[in-house]
């Protein structure tokens, strides 16, 4: 009987050379192949993290998950701003505004929610020459972005130009152009020098596209007054684009000392 089960024992398998292990580089090019090169990056530190912290297998993909998706929103900001045209080195967080007490930071802040884009307002700041206007403009358009929406930034003068070259475009191919179909338009420095007939009809045209279609933020010098004298003297046009920027619409009026003389003001201090 015992030589009978000793016979009948099942031999015990032999296994293979690193059975059982993980083959990294496999993993690694898989993850590579799907296109999540951060993830396939990350690999080999976040499985020493956890073979020291004994996470679980759940937990190490939440990470690796975590990164990819990190590195992806860095990346598709990083992007979206170069696109934008937005000028660089502008944030909420380096305005100063303890210099400029007129301007409401809490009123800023809910701005930076991007609310107003999500309902397809208009911002319109207004006020004199280097108060801050485009400052507060580049920010929020930088806010926007990192909040998932489209901008486009542009000076007035760049602005008609790109209009002018597309003055005989058919309307059902402008939804191509970005000064178009962008969730947020920037128009800076507007009031400066007054538009020709020509200029304030296809900013008029403009306007009315985009009316409850996009967000646009303008910064002027001019008040709401004066803009009949920006749009060729043409009463009429500049109502009709005004009824359409103002039905929904926030306006800051900014009034105070200009930046760039504070700083001309601290350069002479600092040569004296």
């Amino acid at each position: 009987m015992t030589s009978l089960a000793a016979a009948t024992t099942p031999t015990p398998p032999v296994k293979k050379p690193h059975e059982g292990k993980v083959d990294l580089d496999q993993t690694r090019d898989r993850l590579l192949r799907l296109g999540l090169l951060r993830a396939a990056e990350r690999l080999d530190q976040q499985l020493t993290d956890a073979s020291k912290l004994s996470l679980s297998p759940h937990k190490v993909l939440d990470q690796l998950l975590d990164d990819e998706l990190l590195c992806r929103e860095e990346r598709r900001v990083r992007t979206s701003l170069k696109l934008s045209s937005l000028p660089t080195g502008q944030t909420l967080g380096n305005f100063d505004f303890a210099f400029q007490p007129a301007i409401e930071r809490s009123r800023i802040e809910t701005l930076a929610t991007c609310s107003w884009i999500r309902e397809k307002h208009t911002l319109l700041m207004q006020g004199p020459p280097g108060v801050g206007k485009t400052h507060l403009a580049v920010a929020l358009g930088v806010k926007a972005v990192e909040n998932g929406f489209s901008v486009a930034f542009f000076r007035l003068e760049e602005l008609l130009l790109e209009m002018r070259r597309d003055a005989a475009v058919a309307p059902s191919r402008l939804r191509r152009r970005k000064y178009v179909n962008v969730a947020l338009l920037i128009v800076d420095e507007m009031g400066f020098e007054p538009m020709s007939r020509q200029d304030a009809s296809l900013f008029f045209r403009l306007v009315s596209y985009r009316y409850g279609r996009g967000s646009i933020l303008i910064t002027t010098n001019k008040g709401i007054k004066d803009w009949p004298e920006l749009f060729a003297g043409d009463e009429v046009l500049a109502t009709a684009v005004l009824d359409r920027l103002l039905h929904k619409s926030h306006v800051l009026d900014i009034k105070g000392r200009s930046y760039r003389l504070r700083d001309l003001e601290r350069a002479a201090v600092g040569r004296a």
